[in-house]
């Protein structure tokens, strides 16, 4: 949610925040604004709408400078609209701040700073903070750098800010809680962004901050690092960057979020490769493997993730409980933290999330460590926080992911979670040798599976034109593939805006089932592993009830094909990787529905790719 972008060098500013700004749409936002600095005054415009947008308006002001910051904002405080759009200058006009998050005490803080005689043309929360560090400036009369250090311990929430102050013209202030900031490190000129996209044309080295850390940059020096609360010295870590140009950028396809489908063949691939060995029976993990003992002798794992990551972790307690035979909760992160839950120095919990930044899932965490749980993080973001905050973990590789609606970060994080099971199956000696060689046989052949699932593309633009005008959808799976049918539902809803329930087929004659009628499209996950016959039962209940039937079923299905309206067949595989197939037709569903009823499928409303405030 949100985006910060920020540039201070000897280039012109302006194309490279503005693309920088497009870079980040992803994220979800509803207004975008940017300031420049021309070496006279802060040129200020911002708008509601899209980066195209502020694009246009900002004809009307001096485009001229080397230094400034661009926004794109997700309303928190204050309706979209011009005025509540960033950035935002301080009351006396020489200061200017962007900002990511949410300050919960502003409230306090603008009732007193009222009385003292400050003026709020906002709604929002960051107004407050950009007039609060002005007044601490003007108080305790110190440098911008003090001044936001001294501010920021006197709000409540989280941030990511950078800060710019025309009497200091060759500096820009960055500090972060919570929320991601990145700061791209080139030749004589440095880039500020939520995450790396941004600049990884100029340059492939990056600080991020830690939280509660605060950064000074300035041209030609050295970039100052504190520590907000102490004013510790802070030592930046340069990482080198492994993202390329070309992993975001389109490609051809029309959406993010095609290619990103497509993509699924090589992510999942690259997410094994050097890890799976199947010619050699080996699986090799270093999170894992020097923690052996730690998961073995855990009396349980706890998951927690939202969203798709939520899901991949329902698919992950049926691959735990089934192939390594340990005890697995599944909890959304967002509730986990407020229910006291019992943990011990006995669990371990895995995290997963996309991003590696979800505010819910970071928070679950720090208390789970604060509990004496060992925490294993599975992520995609090399660097964000949850990598740095776990005790050990495993990267997806699936690439950046830039579609909001998540896909191949589904299908890798069950790829990586299905590595850890097998892994963890071997050294309890629950498996045989040969069925373990069978399982990282498959899994080895699943990439290929995909590209073969991927084939039914046409078949399944075909029966979305059928369904697109369709106001509510049911999906219903069994086993491993309930999750998949969640999944599915949530796809459908982000996306094309249609209303969308997964259930566990079982339950439908629990409720759902009063639902069914000729209107009613319900998508079943019928494949031949897996309570096939339960399944086809509630095939044959729906078709009773005439409600439309898609099945995905296994390639050569009959017995399916005689009672549904539209089948679409995936390859066959063992049970526990039949999710890694059946999601797919499903993803491409909500795909092209979403296309045809004219829907932003990369950009779809509300909605941001990276949750990093509550």
């Amino acid at each position: 949610m949100c985006g910060i972008v920020g540039y201070i060098g000897h280039r012109e500013a302006y194309p490279i925040i503005i693309k920088g700004l497009q870079r980040l749409e992803y994220r979800g936002y509803d207004s975008a604004g940017i300031a420049l600095y021309d070496g006279n005054q802060i040129n200020l415009c911002k708008t509601k709408g899209k980066v195209e947008d502020l694009k246009n308006k900002a004809k009307n002001i001096s485009q001229a400078g080397s230094i400034g910051i661009g926004h794109t904002r997700w309303a928190t405080h204050g309706v979209p609209n011009d005025v509540n759009s960033h950035p935002h200058y301080s009351n006396s006009g020489e200061l200017v701040i962007i900002h990511n998050g949410i300050i919960e005490n502003y409230d306090a803080i603008k009732q007193e700073l009222t009385k003292r005689g400050y003026i709020f043309h906002s709604d929002t929360d960051t107004e407050v903070l950009i007039n609060l560090i002005e007044e601490v400036q003007k108080t305790e009369d110190v440098k911008l750098g003090k001044a936001v250090q001294i501010a920021l311990n006197q709000v409540v929430g989280a941030y990511a800010i950078a800060v710019f102050d025309k009497k200091k013209p060759d500096e820009i202030v960055v500090a972060k809680l919570g929320s991601p900031l990145a700061i791209g490190i080139g030749e004589g000129e440095f880039f500020i962004a939520s995450d790396a996209s941004p600049f990884i044309e100029f340059t492939n080295n990056a600080v991020y901050l830690e939280d509660e850390e605060m950064a000074i940059i300035r041209l030609g020096k050295e970039i100052k690092l504190r520590k907000i609360k102490d004013d510790a010295v802070a030592y930046p870590r340069i990482l080198e960057l492994q993202m390329n140009l070309e992993e975001i950028e389109k490609g051809g396809f029309d959406h993010f979020m095609l290619k990103e489908i497509y993509e699924q063949p090589r992510a999942i691939k690259d997410t094994y490769r050097g890890r799976l060995l199947a010619d050699q029976g080996l699986i090799r993990m270093a999170g894992i493997d020097l923690n052996m003992e730690k998961f073995l002798n855990a009396n349980r794992i706890i998951i927690v993730a939202c969203g798709t990551s939520w899901h991949a972790g329902l698919v992950a307690e049926y691959i735990f409980e089934d192939l390594a035979r340990i005890p697995v909760e599944v909890e959304y992160a967002s509730e986990f933290r407020y229910r006291n839950p019992v943990i011990t120095d006995k669990d371990i919990l895995i995290a997963i999330s996309q991003s590696g930044e979800t505010a819910d899932t970071l928070a679950a965490i720090k208390l789970a460590k604060e509990r004496g749980a060992f925490v294993f993080g599975v992520c995609n973001v090399v660097g964000s926080s949850i990598a740095r905050e776990t005790d050990a973990g495993a990267y997806t590789h699936a690439g950046p992911e830039i579609g909001v609606a998540s896909t191949k970060a589904f299908t890798t994080q069950i790829t990586v979670l299905t590595l850890i099971a097998l892994k963890l199956a071997k050294a309890k000696g629950v498996f045989s040798e040969s069925r373990y060689h069978e399982y990282l046989t498959e899994l080895e052949n699943i990439p290929n599976k995909v590209e073969k699932a991927l084939q039914s593309n046409a078949l399944i633009e075909i029966i979305a034109d059928v369904y697109k005008d369709s106001t509510n959808c049911l999906y219903l799976g069994r086993g491993y593939n309930f999750p998949v049918a969640l999944e599915g539902a949530l796809k459908l809803k982000e996306i094309s805006y249609i209303h969308a329930e997964g259930y566990p087929a079982a339950e439908m004659k629990h409720g759902p089932i009063a639902l069914i009628d000729e209107h009613m499209p319900v998508f079943v996950i019928a494949t031949k592993k897996g309570h096939y016959e339960k399944v086809v039962s509630n095939i044959q209940e729906i078709k009773s009830r005439k409600g439309k039937i898609i099945a995905i079923v296994t390639e050569g299905d009959e017995q399916v094909r005689d009672l549904a309206d539209h089948v679409i067949e995936v390859p066959e595989t063992l049970e526990s990787l039949t999710p890694l197939l059946t999601t797919i037709p499903l993803q491409l569903l909500s795909y092209h529905i979403a296309v045809m009823r004219g829907c932003n499928v990369d950009q779809p409303r509300n909605l941001a790719k990276s949750v990093t405030v509550e």
